[in-house]
């Protein structure tokens, strides 16, 4: 059982930075597995970032590989995603997704059980 509060989203320029930040509650934050996908309009949800459980491990979809960092701090029971150089295609809304227990990442929305309600990230020029 886990709640997934976002903050953060908005509109940036192209080449500017953001953080998204995900608030959970509820129990074993520190032993499931975190993601963050997006959708853009008209378009299928897709991998983003994921990160294990204790954090040593993550792994990035090629489109943000090297721009975007996934992080967590389990003292605090939040995940965040760092995002770098924006271009106008990661215009989307983002969401952040808990996953069951696990020690390595998972990359299919369907290995997640609980999703917060997406924030919008807008990308101009």
């Amino acid at each position: 059982q886990v709640q997934l509060v976002e903050s953060g989203g908005g509109l940036v320029t192209a080449g500017g930075s953001l953080r998204l930040s995900c608030a959970a509650s509820g129990r074993a934050f520190s032993s499931r597995v975190m993601g963050w996908f997006r959708q853009a309009p008209g378009k299928e949800r897709e991998f983003v970032a994921t990160i294990n459980n204790s954090g040593g491990m993550t792994y990035y979809a090629d489109s943000v590989q090297g721009r975007f960092t996934i992080s967590r701090d389990n003292a605090k029971s939040t995940v965040y995603l760092q995002m770098n150089s924006l271009k106008s295609e990661d215009t989307a809304a983002y969401y952040c997704a808990a996953g069951g227990y696990s020690s390595t990442f998972k990359v299919r929305a369907s290995d997640y059980n609980y999703w917060g309600q997406g924030t919008q990230v807008t990308v101009s020029s």
